[in-house]
């Protein structure tokens, strides 16, 4: 009975990413996401579902495929204002987070091969199963983690599902509450309180991109010089 309801929560969640993949494919989603004023215009078509829509995207697009939420956000920002698109994206994030660890939970390995490549999974399965609240604690905050695969690799963890949830509440908003900021104009601040923040964010983003995989590396490797270090 336990093996026949795995197949049955396999086989809805593949018809889910299916159906999921097939929507956004022929509603031209993907040739969309270059900015965020072309998200804007294609979510601004299905008026007057355009929230629901909102949501629908940003959820998926957690199980789906790795598209930064932010750059969804900030399209948001500029369509539904900050805390609309804040509380949609946010909503819809969360969801998507806590489903991907529930099936990789309820699934195991077989599902999480299906989505996680063996080379994700061999670089963070080890420090997931040893550091799992710290990493994933820092993970969600930096922008160069793939946070998604991480929600399904957790799931294979001994990480509670309460915890992990604790975790997501209080890592993943921020970023986003920023980029709906961004896009919703929210941010009105003088020139020269402006100029320095977009400087520093200019900054961060160039060292991210160019030094985020030693960044990386350099994080996980404090984390497991420390387990070593506990383990003497």
């Amino acid at each position: 009975m336990k093996n026949r309801q795995k197949l049955l929560i396999l086989a809805a969640a593949l018809l889910l990413l299916a159906g999921g993949g097939w929507f956004l494919t022929s509603t031209g989603f993907f040739q969309a996401i270059g900015s965020p004023g072309t998200l804007r215009a294609y979510i601004d078509r299905f008026a007057p579902y355009s929230h629901l829509l909102f949501f629908l995207v940003q959820f998926l697009s957690v199980v789906l495929a790795p598209i930064p939420s932010n750059i969804t956000a900030a399209a948001g920002g500029l369509l539904f204002g900050t805390w609309p698109a804040f509380l949609l994206t946010f909503s819809a994030v969360a969801a998507g987070s806590l489903l991907t660890f529930s099936l990789a939970r309820a699934l195991g390995r077989d599902f999480a091969d299906r989505l996680v490549s063996q080379k994700l999974s061999e670089k963070y399965q080890d420090i997931l199963h040893s550091k799992a609240p710290v990493f994933l604690s820092l993970a969600f905050l930096f922008p160069f983690f793939p946070d998604d695969m991480l929600c399904i690799l957790a799931g294979l963890t001994k990480l509670s599902f309460r915890r992990f949830a604790v975790i997501v509440l209080a890592t993943r908003p921020w970023g986003l509450l920023f980029a709906s900021a961004l896009g919703g104009s929210t941010l009105k601040l003088p020139l020269w309180v402006m100029a320095p923040i977009a400087l520093v964010g200019l900054v961060l983003f160039l060292l991210g991109m160019k030094y985020g995989d030693k960044i990386e590396e350099m994080l996980l490797w404090r984390l497991k010089g420390r387990k070593t270090g506990e383990t003497e």
